[in-house]
């Protein structure tokens, strides 16, 4: 039996410490596909460096490794999101909100794949301005509405599935500013309209790039360089229905900013769903939305696994997560305030939270991790110089934290 089956801890790190090597002397990767690998792999190691804290008083020692702090490890989130979630607060309306999940036909995942960042953008935009749009129509909603949208490309199965989570509040503001325009509590828009608006707006879009020569059309998606071939992927996505999801509506704004802290920050598989891992396989639960939520158990090979997982790394400074219409920064002091003040829910200035990782630890745990958790002396703390990653382990214990759209999560 290997180390890693005897681990009661499984992560995603294990499995790139194992198996990353010889998945990239086998496979192609991006440059920033090979970082993420690195980083990941190299979590919370020795190689990163890391810190003794000593306890003079009764002996304790803890040893903590550095964490790689990037935006894909399943390790790294908790910090951010905390961060995140401050300044969310601080822009929550006392209303109701919505949930609206755009997908894409999976016939134009390969193009996807082959142009990340430019389609990845033209989905944000596409959906969004469908939302902005028609909730500005005076025949229905009259009003600009506040829309925070958060990019996915996964599915349970870790296939490449890209869909964009929209979280809307359930109202707005008058064009002209004056009153506050309050939506149906159990409806918001007509998920059959917004999804023919959302195909034409994308696939216009997408035209466009085509004839401006905007497309990177290789490997798989090589033939779309015929323009009676791409016409034909058009004719055909012209012809599929879009769908637009419509879940229902948020109960209160603490279930938005609950619902926002598991979707904002999440990576495609958390380390608590990884079951077992061997030398050839990797066992993880999924759950089967079309047998009735239940939870189930997928079997890959690390070299599969891997090759899914890295189909969810992000371009180099791709934003995520974005915000538009009353709540893109260039309107948060102006129309967010108007529509406070409309709502009669005035919210003080406040300063930016800058809580330290001691005072985040403090705050979940009740713990300073600053003083002895056995004798509460204060411990002394002592660097770790970093090591050869060839020489490294797992850590044994957690490391302490250390215009008209606004965007965040560049890194």
């Amino acid at each position: 039996m290997t180390d890693l089956q005897t681990r009661t801890s499984l992560e995603v790190g294990d499995l790139l410490r194992t198996h990353g090597d010889a998945y990239r002397a086998k496979h192609p990767v991006t440059p920033q596909q090979a970082q993420v690998m690195r980083r990941l792999a190299a979590c919370r190691t020795a190689s990163l460096g890391g810190h003794v804290d000593a306890c003079a008083g009764c002996g304790f020692t803890r040893i903590s490794y550095n964490s790689c702090r990037d935006r894909h490890c399943p390790k790294c989130q908790a910090g951010k999101r905390a961060a995140w979630l401050e300044t969310r607060l601080e822009r929550l309306l006392p209303i109701g909100y919505f949930h609206v999940v755009f997908t894409l036909p999976d016939v134009l995942q390969p193009l996807m794949l082959h142009n990340q960042r430019r389609l990845y953008n033209l989905l944000f935009q596409a959906a969004t301005a469908t939302l902005l749009a028609l909730s500005a129509d005076t025949h229905r909603l009259g009003a600009q509405i506040g829309v925070t949208a958060i990019l996915h490309t996964w599915g349970q199965q870790l296939r490449f599935h890209p869909h964009l989570h929209c979280v809307v509040t359930g109202g707005g503001l008058s064009l002209d500013g004056q009153r506050w325009v309050a939506g149906q509590r159990k409806y918001f828009l007509p998920v059959k309209v917004l999804g023919k608006l959302f195909r034409g707006k994308f696939l216009a879009a997408l035209k466009t790039m085509y004839q401006a020569g905007q497309l990177t059309l290789a490997g798989s998606v090589a033939p779309l360089k015929d323009p009676r071939a791409f016409q034909q992927l058009l004719d055909t996505l012209y012809g599929r229905k879009w769908i637009v999801y419509a879940k229902r509506p948020f109960g209160s704004p603490a279930l938005v900013f609950r619902y926002l802290g598991r979707y904002s920050h999440r990576v495609a598989i958390s380390n608590s769903r990884l079951v077992s891992v061997d030398e050839n396989q990797v066992s993880f639960q999924w759950k089967d939305y079309a047998d009735g939520h239940q939870t189930k158990v997928m079997r890959l090979s690390a070299e599969e696994f891997l090759r899914r997982f890295l189909l969810h790394v992000l371009p180099k400074g791709f934003v995520r997560i974005r915000h538009y219409g009353l709540l893109a920064s260039i309107n948060v002091a102006t129309k967010l305030a108007r529509c406070r003040q409309l709502l009669g829910n005035e919210a003080k200035a406040t300063q930016p939270s800058c809580k330290s990782w001691i005072e985040r630890i403090l705050e979940w745990t009740g713990q300073d991790p600053m003083l002895c958790p056995h004798c509460q002396s204060v411990l002394e703390r002592r660097a770790l110089a970093k090591l050869p990653s060839s020489t490294c382990h797992p850590s044994p214990a957690p490391t302490p934290l250390g215009a008209n759209v606004a965007a965040e999560d560049s890194s």
